[in-house]
């Protein structure tokens, strides 16, 4: 089992963002985001190098095919963000309070997802790799058809998860609170469970086999 690479983000001194609008295909470099309205903006393919999104308002904003390097999102909220197909290489993500975030076909690279509570996220297709979720809530994530590679769940809850057709590579479950799979219970190959979770999954395995426990 390989251990997770986990981000060391350090931003230099960032200049504020005074900008109204988000700019399609936007170069941002060193800017703070702070308690800034991005609601139903578009900032699709944009590139932010190191920059800090803190408080943000990301209700409906579009940031497909984006690229987030050396960067920290940190207690941004929102639902209905797009960031398919978008690329996080080196990215912090702290306390986060987001809904039905799109991901799917998203690279994520050195990615720390840290607190917070995510809900209905769609992960479909994604590639993880070095990728560590701590002490955060994920509900209904959905993982399926994805590349999980070094990635770990540290003192997590994850609920209702859908693994279906998932790649697995060392894959550490052992830090989930409560392990609930939706789908893609046959999926886990590659993965490290610990014998407790082992106990829990056991209905869903013998289902899964055609075992009937009497």
């Amino acid at each position: 089992m390989r251990e997770v690479r986990r981000p060391t983000v350090r931003l230099p001194e960032l200049e504020p963002y005074k900008d109204a609008e988000l700019e399609t295909e936007g170069d941002y470099d060193g800017l703070e985001f702070a308690d800034a309205d991005l609601v139903g903006q578009s900032g699709h393919g944009a590139r932010f190098m190191d920059c800090a999104l803190r408080r943000c308002a990301l209700d409906e904003t579009a940031l497909s095919r984006a690229r987030f390097i050396d960067s920290v999102l940190e207690g941004v909220r929102g639902v209905g963000t797009d960031l398919s197909q978008a690329s996080l290489r080196d990215v912090e993500v702290l306390d986060a309070r987001l809904g039905g975030v799109q991901m799917h076909a998203a690279v994520l690279e050195g990615v720390l997802v840290r607190g917070g509570k995510i809900d209905f996220l769609n992960l479909r297709k994604a590639k993880l790799k070095d990728v560590t979720f701590e002490g955060c809530v994920l509900v209904e994530a959905d993982f399926a058809g994805a590349e999980l590679e070094r990635v770990s769940f540290d003192d997590c809850t994850l609920s209702r998860a859908d693994f279906s057709g998932v790649r697995m590579r060392d894959v550490d479950l052992r830090g989930v609170d409560r392990l609930d799979i939706a789908r893609g219970i046959d999926r886990l190959a590659g993965a490290v469970i610990s014998a407790a979770q082992l106990m829990e999954l056991a209905p869903a395995f013998a289902a899964e086999i055609g075992v009937r426990v009497e």
